[in-house]
């Protein structure tokens, strides 16, 4: 029991300032629709609508350099950090690559905006104003990451944590002079998030940038040559551990996007109190996802040291630990959901609607915090390929398509409405935890010497 509570305060350690790196993140995107509904509910939408695009495209370069991060842990924890130079190195190459791919596609934003059936012109223009203009942050946000996987990989999650909140706080006085117009800048409005956000990531990755030459502990991490071309070797193998998480990602939030459409036509009540409940199961999912960070350094770190039985107690260890906290949150959102949902929204209906969707939303807490912790247990497996598939199954196979039949038909129950998409987001998510739990078992009951291989790849 000894070495799962030690194990369970190096796990929290950990995640807590990812916890709160991810919160400073989340605030970024509140600002900006705070500070854009403040100049007019174009300028609002607008930025809602460049989002909606924005993130499945930048989240999937995120997703993947997430490969760096168990193969920074691992090498951190075998002792060998003369190597994980050259891989941040290469890092820094694949997110320059990524990045022009994003690029290429968010500048012909027009073509899939164009595809929104009755949009207003102006919202139209501005949307893709918007996007032109955070485009030109995708390489600073990304470069970022790479800095931020290289800290965490070698069990420092601080840094991350800072320089997300030092972005926060530059994000607004930046927001103020592009959407307003001060200092002599052109009043941009819900375009001049755009550009304000873009300029906020570069601001990141320099700070990052100076801080990881002048830390003492990173001293001795440096590439083998100053200015080395691309190694397709590694990055070959960069690309294969990350595809299957950058898929994951992108679908998962594809397909709350594609929910949300599905919504519209139900009405605002039904929209508003789906966009509420929503909004809060993304914060409540804040905890789990940054247990599975911490979990997926602690596995690699073990499997870099030759202990398949600490990776074995760091996988438990944060499942147990992020079912315990997934059960405390819910339940605080289900004593305190009428007063949550007044917070965003004052009419009666809307209340009301939101506060039964957060039942659902606390319910799916202990399936959801299994599924995300259990998906950062198989990244420091360095085991990706199922993290992909299970998810694609749970959401896009099971997921939606129940969704779909309760909520918006009548061959199942009558009609559930809202509801109907949130009990197939339930369905979707303990899919996805059974089958990622049953796959964590799996591995672990390979020999040590299938499961050190695979994680030395």
């Amino acid at each position: 029991m000894q070495k799962y509570l030690t194990e369970a305060r190096s796990l929290l350690a950990l995640a807590i300032p990812v916890i709160l790196a991810q919160i400073a993140q989340t605030a970024m995107g509140v600002v900006d629709t705070i500070m854009a509904g403040s100049v007019s509910a174009t300028d609002m939408a607008a930025v809602a609508v460049g989002t909606s695009i924005w993130l499945p495209a930048i989240l999937f370069g995120h997703g993947l350099l997430l490969s760096l991060t168990p193969t920074i842990a691992h090498l951190n924890g075998a002792g060998r950090r003369e190597k994980i130079g050259d891989q941040v190195q290469q890092g820094f190459w694949l997110a320059a690559g990524v990045s022009i791919l994003i690029m290429a596609v968010i500048y012909r934003c027009d073509l899939m905006i164009g595809l929104m059936h009755n949009i207003d012109p102006l919202l139209k223009e501005k949307a893709i104003a918007y996007l032109r203009a955070i485009m030109w942050g995708a390489p600073g946000y990304l470069f970022f990451q790479v800095l931020r996987d290289q800290c965490e990989g070698m069990s420092k999650t601080k840094p991350g944590m800072v320089f997300g909140f030092i972005g926060l706080l530059v994000n607004i006085p930046v927001n103020t002079v592009f959407i307003y117009g001060k200092l002599g800048a052109p009043a941009l409005g819900g375009v001049g998030c755009g550009v304000a956000t873009g300029t906020v990531y570069w601001v990141m990755f320099i700070m990052m940038r100076i801080y990881t030459k002048r830390a003492y502990w990173i001293k001795d991490i440096v590439p083998s040559a100053p200015f080395a071309k691309p190694d397709w070797a590694i990055l070959k193998r960069l690309i294969q551990l990350g595809m299957p998480i950058a898929l994951a990602l992108f679908f998962e939030v594809t397909l709350f996007a594609v929910v949300a459409l599905l919504v519209s036509p139900l009405g605002i009540v039904a929209v508003a109190s789906h966009q509420i409940a929503l909004n809060v199961g993304s914060l409540m999912f804040v905890v789990p996802l940054s247990l599975g960070v911490a979990a997926t350094i602690r596995i690699g770190s073990g499997l870099g040291r030759s202990s398949p039985e600490a990776a074995k107690v760091s996988a438990y260890t944060s499942i147990v630990t992020g079912i315990i906290m997934a059960c405390i949150i819910a339940l605080t959102v289900v004593m305190l959901r009428g007063h949550i949902a007044r917070l965003y929204n004052d009419n009666p209906d809307v209340v009301s609607l939101a506060s039964h969707l957060m039942l659902f939303a606390a319910f799916f807490q202990i399936s959801d915090a299994t599924q995300v912790i259990s998906s950062g247990v198989l990244r420091g497996y360095k085991d990706t390929r199922s993290i992909f598939y299970i998810t694609f199954i749970a959401y896009w196979i099971l997921g939606l398509p129940i969704g779909y039949l309760l909520a918006l038909t009548d061959y199942l129950v009558p009609a559930m409405g809202p509801g109907g998409f949130w009990c197939g987001f339930i369905v979707g998510l303990t899919f996805a935890a059974a089958m990622m739990a049953l796959r964590m078992r799996w591995i672990q009951k390979q020999s040590s010497f299938s499961i050190l291989q695979r994680a030395g790849r």
